[in-house]
């Protein structure tokens, strides 16, 4: 099955694993640059993946929970290095082998905060923005990812996704390393 044919697919989260997971996606909340936003009480190190293919459409996932697009990607686990995390994700969300080829950006804004409202976590954003290729596998939906599409970079901006996987696109196209 081609990535183009997987739009519009959904996930079947009728097991309590998925259904757990798709409670606790469902009470994130991103802040950026609010003053009513909660103080940070965690950091935890993420990594994402842009991989654009040859006609210029950036692979992306519709999260589950919230049914914003995003890019792959997620939080590093103790023993893995970074860039092992953006492999690691990209195919647990796409089903997809990645390898990384570049950096996008580093964000680190203490601005951008992202709350857990089912425990209380609220996250101070610290994450590396990779570029990669496809080197294998195959699209797969899960219990993160209702869908998996390759969007044109012309078009991204009118998908509903969080700002901040806008400005880590919107700089991706721009052509240079973010550092902020």
């Amino acid at each position: 099955m081609s990535p183009a044919s997987l739009v519009g697919y959904t996930v079947d989260a009728t097991d309590s694993d998925a259904s757990a997971y798709l409670e606790w996606m469902t009470t994130r909340v991103d802040w950026f640059d609010d003053s009513d936003a909660p103080q940070a009480n965690s950091l935890a190190p993420t990594a994402n993946v842009i991989v654009e293919d040859d006609d210029g459409r950036i692979l992306m996932i519709r999260q589950t929970g919230s049914g914003n697009y995003a890019l792959p990607g997620g939080a590093m686990e103790l023993g893995e290095a970074i860039t092992d995390t953006a492999v690691r994700e990209a195919k647990e969300e796409t089903g997809y082998d990645v390898e990384i080829s570049g950096l996008s950006g580093i964000y680190t804004d203490p601005a951008h905060l992202v709350e857990y409202t089912s425990t209380g976590e609220v996250r101070q954003e610290f994450s590396i923005v990779f570029t990669g290729e496809i080197v294998g596998g195959a699209a797969r939906l899960n219990d993160e990812a209702s869908e998996i599409a390759w969007v044109p970079s012309a078009t991204v901006d009118d998908l509903p996704m969080a700002g901040s996987a806008k400005e880590r696109i919107g700089h991706y196209l721009g052509d240079s390393i973010y550092l902020g």
